[in-house]
């Protein structure tokens, strides 16, 4: 059997593009081309049928290594904890307060961009610290 070698995140939220669009600024992501034949993702959007114009976006890695993420509208917000979050690396290889402070440099970049913060998980015997947040739909992810 063929291993996978690549897969997709997809995020229901209430608003595609713009959830796209804080998740290309948190990663450094990019929106890809649109499809062939549109000079435009906005042209591409006015062709299809009224139902379906916004209710779809995405956002890759421009050196292809992380996954692509697509952002799906559907009809019913988030009401309780995500059961899969992402885990932003800002703090790999760091402990202590260097970790801490780049933990909360990117955490006031962040806030800066629509998120907001929950809460710090404090270095233990197992972990190092780690920074709650949500995006601008309240998903949760961590700086880690």
């Amino acid at each position: 059997m063929a291993s996978i070698k690549q897969f997709q995140v997809t995020f229901d939220c209430a608003e595609p593009e713009r959830v796209a669009r804080f998740w290309c600024e948190v990663l450094g992501y990019v929106v890809p081309p649109p499809p062939d034949g549109f000079a435009t993702w906005d042209d591409f959007d006015r062709s299809l049928p009224p139902e379906d114009q916004g209710s779809a976006f995405a956002c890759m890695d421009p050196s292809g290594v992380g996954p692509r993420l697509f952002f799906q509208r559907v009809p019913e917000g988030k009401v309780v904890k995500n059961r899969l979050h992402l885990d932003v690396r800002t703090g790999t290889g760091l402990v202590g307060e260097e970790r801490l402070a780049t933990l909360e440099a990117e955490c006031a970049r962040l806030v800066a961009l629509g998120a907001v913060r929950v809460r710090l998980l404090p270095a233990d015997d197992d972990n190092e610290s780690c920074i709650v947040m949500q995006d601008i739909e309240g998903n949760e992810f961590c700086l880690d």
